[in-house]
């Protein structure tokens, strides 16, 4: 145990020296507050930049406050993913390369131990700027279209929180796997571009991880059934333990592969 609070102290002054703990979470508030804000002001918008012709008129479609959220988690599910896999995706295999690692190997070290304070950092990391992106979110829809149940939106925000364990277990157990560059090609196939696969054909089936969040979404509106809802966050539960069982395995045997 001392080891592991060993570990993630060395982590957690990592992500706050390299200032992880202050960008990504603002990267995520600008990204919730900005769906709010266009869509409220967009009539301005276009009469201010857009060069409409005189007597054009455009019809703005009545949203309500779980559109806004919808429209945020779509921002975080794109760009917010990506940012989150570059930022922590050389986790394990840029340690390896540039050598850094073998100031941890050359002591008898516990993988487990390590591998969960890197997971842990990163999910705390990504668990938080998520919070902070829908609480920005929440302040300028609460205040231009109106509130949402705080028990719904908490228990949306604990459903996308779920989903970012398992990005982030699948982002550290490619990079203990993988070098930093086919790591970062697998996890981008497998989250986002998985993401865009599941929009386009995923009616064809209901329980997979890529559609937690949007169940989480339709927590807001009571559109989901409570069973499939269940059953999807019991498949995320596995496959996050299962990647972090494969992320200390990998984590074991590439140690050879350090660079000294």
């Amino acid at each position: 145990m001392q080891q592991f609070n060993a570990l993630l102290l060395k982590e957690w002054r990592e992500s706050w020296r390299s200032f992880k703990l202050l960008w990504i979470p603002l990267v995520f508030v600008l990204l919730g507050v900005s769906d709010p804000l266009v869509n409220y002001f967009m009539d301005d918008i276009l009469k201010a930049v857009g060069n409409m012709p005189e007597g054009f008129t455009m019809t703005m479609p009545e949203l309500k406050p779980a559109d806004l959220l919808a429209a945020s988690t779509g921002q975080f599910q794109s760009i917010g993913i990506i940012v989150l896999i570059a930022t922590y995706i050389g986790a394990f295999s840029r340690e390896r390369q540039n050598g850094t690692a073998t100031l941890l190997y050359v002591r008898p070290v516990s993988f487990a131990a390590l591998f969960f304070s890197k997971w842990m950092i990163a999910s705390i990391v990504a668990v938080f700027s998520a919070v902070a992106g829908y609480a920005g979110s929440m302040y300028y829809t609460a205040l231009l279209y109106g509130a949402v149940e705080w028990s719904k939106l908490l228990a949306m925000i604990a459903t996308y929180s779920m989903w970012l364990l398992f990005v982030m277990a699948v982002t550290i157990a490619m990079s203990a796997a993988f070098q930093t560059s086919i790591a970062a090609t697998i996890t981008i196939i497998v989250l986002p571009i998985g993401l865009f696969i599941d929009v386009l054909i995923g009616t064809f089936w209901e329980y997979t991880p890529w559609k937690l969040a949007g169940y989480g979404v339709a927590l807001l509106t009571d559109h989901v059934l409570m069973k499939t809802y269940w059953a999807t966050l019991g498949v995320v539960g596995l496959l996050t333990i299962t990647m972090l069982l494969f992320g200390i395995f990998m984590s074991k045997r590439n140690m050879g592969n350090v660079k000294i």
